[in-house]
């Protein structure tokens, strides 16, 4: 139990009416969770405003509500607290209610459109390998040392960010890596977070449903970087256009990494083969298990990052060079001849880079498969610029269903159809059904052609109609490959 003015503390308040010595159980912004003792938080949503569940909260034992419009008879029998913005005072409440976790373990945020997974797992990875207490919180899951703790946003909320933070000090983490998405950061899921770094990895056409600008959308991530204290540090890409755009207000020391432009950490591609990459560090050679120009700047923020964190550049080097990557990006499978590649690319730029990836470490007679789809209830205006990609750099492209959510399949597919010219029609099928996708891919494959398989990577669900099915790309294509390699 907590004394509510004590969780108040650096909320600002802009009225406040009943006891504020009163005892809390817990912080609760969904109303159906509220309880005896709770303090419910309002907060207006894309979907529903929670001003409306006040008084259902208050019916279900709510002691005090945060709100930003009081009603015009509030009840005397619990505390009213009034403030400008529910969201942002959410985190702080929540901090406060956890003893300030962030205050006592050291916090990295990483954001950007493609990358973010991918970085905060090679940094987790790495800090585990130098010996050190690590937690993450990642798309693909949120971990305490090794033990998994599920995930079910790129960000959790803020009262679960907390508590996953106070959990990892209990633990003996000193470091936590955290991806931080356009959507939590506007939404005020990391407010109350004390950071001691923030990187930026790139940007690019994603999210728009959401953010409906694309100046909207880097106004998100600046607001990472506005939001820095002074004793933080911002690492950005320096080949971005939009890299220094993010430090324009950050109070933090600012640095860059860049593999073509001058920067506080420099790489240079020596090889880039499908077992792996060669890079030139800040003038050491290194060999890495990832594959790409994308995951060359992924290597290169971690590096970097770990640097500012006071580690040990050849320890950083020597530990980085054995860390395989994240789950669902360029995973290979292979079978009968045919590799097949499985990777979360589900933008215009991370599809773009897979791709080009692929074909830069083709030995020339093999021909690559696409097959890909979008996801439904998402920014319509990327789908035909996805497939325009897929067509422009596959021999072959099977257009099919991602998860399709509460639209149907069928219009998706026809949207992305609009991105192919008539002339480049004759080297796409559609195949609505993605199980049956993968299986066609397959069988149009002769020895040593490749197939991508894009847009899912880890994710082992489609969505369809508000329902989860089991459905893991990787799965898929392994038993089909395992079945020719039979025959």
């Amino acid at each position: 139990m907590k004394v509510l003015k004590d969780i108040l503390y650096k909320v600002s308040l802009l009225s406040t009416i009943g006891d504020m010595e009163v005892r809390v159980k817990d912080i609760v912004f969904d109303s159906r969770k509220v309880s005896k003792g709770s303090v419910f938080v309002a907060i207006e949503g894309t979907q529903v405003d929670g001003h409306e569940f006040i008084d259902k909260a208050i019916e279900l034992g709510a002691k005090a509500v945060v709100c930003e419009r009081l009603p015009e008879s509030p009840s005397t029998s619990i505390t009213w607290v009034q403030v400008k913005n529910t969201a942002q005072s959410l985190g702080i409440l929540a901090s406060n209610y956890f003893d300030n976790p962030s205050s006592e373990i050291k916090v990295v945020a990483v954001t950007g459109t493609n990358g973010k997974t991918t970085s905060v797992t090679l940094l987790h990875q790495l800090f585990m390998a130098m010996g050190y207490s690590t937690g993450l919180l990642s798309t693909v899951e949120n971990k305490i040392n090794e033990e998994i703790v599920p995930a079910t946003h790129t960000t959790p909320d803020a009262v679960s960010i907390q508590a996953l933070l106070r959990q990892m000090v209990e633990a003996g983490c000193t470091h936590c890596f955290m991806e931080a998405s356009s959507h939590a950061i506007v939404q005020e899921r990391i407010a109350g977070l004390k950071l001691i770094g923030a990187i930026f990895t790139n940007i690019s056409h994603d999210h728009l449903d959401y953010h409906k600008t694309f100046d909207e959308y880097i106004k998100a991530k600046k607001k990472l970087f506005d939001d820095l204290p002074k004793d933080a540090f911002a690492l950005v890409n320096g080949d971005d256009k939009r890299g220094m755009v993010m430090v324009q207000n950050c109070r933090g020391t600012h640095q860059t990494f860049a593999l073509k432009s001058a920067a506080d950490f420099k790489a240079k591609i020596i090889s880039n083969t499908i077992e792996g990459l060669e890079l030139d560090i800040n003038g050491r050679q290194v060999w890495f298990r990832l594959i790409g120009a994308f995951n060359a700047y992924n290597l290169l923020g971690a590096f970097g990052t770990a640097v500012l964190l006071g580690e040990d550049e050849e320890e950083v080097l020597q530990h980085l060079s054995a860390i395989p990557g994240a789950k669902g990006r360029f995973d290979r499978i292979t079978g009968a001849g045919i590799t097949a590649i499985v990777d979360y690319a589900h933008t215009p730029d991370a599809l773009e880079n897979v791709l080009k990836t692929i074909n830069g470490v083709r030995t020339g007679g093999e021909q690559v498969i696409t097959v890909v789809g979008c996801g439904g209830n998402r920014d319509t205006t990327k789908r035909p610029i996805m497939a325009k990609i897929a067509v422009r750099e596959s021999d072959k492209v099977i257009l099919t269903s991602d998860n399709p959510r509460f639209e149907e399949p069928e219009q998706i597919i026809k949207d992305m159809q609009a991105g192919v010219g008539p002339t480049e029609m004759r080297k796409v099928l559609s195949i609505v059904d993605r199980r049956e996708a993968i299986r066609t891919a397959c069988m149009l494959c002769k020895k040593g052609d490749i197939i991508l398989i894009a847009g899912k990577g880890h994710e082992d669900y489609q969505e369809i109609q508000g329902v989860k099915h089991h459905f893991d790309d990787a799965e898929v294509v392994g038993e089909i490959l395992n079945q020719l390699s039979q025959n």
